[in-house]
């Protein structure tokens, strides 16, 4: 059987931690941050995990992460 390629833009995006969780970046944080408070902007740079309905796709386009 032939090695399964990587989706480069879903190994950019996410990755999987120890316990198979897979880890997220948040979105709004590029442009428009003038009217964003601190607090905002601060929380929006911590990751967060991806919804357990959308782990197994994610992973599958993942195969060796």
């Amino acid at each position: 059987m032939p090695k399964l390629k990587t989706k480069k833009g879903a190994q950019k995006r996410f990755s999987l931690t120890k316990t198979g969780k897979v880890k997220r970046g948040k979105t709004g944080k590029r442009h428009i941050l003038t009217k964003k408070s601190k607090k905002r902007k601060r929380n929006l740079s911590k990751s967060a995990m991806v919804d357990k309905t959308f782990e197994r796709k994610i992973k599958r386009l993942l195969p060796y992460a």
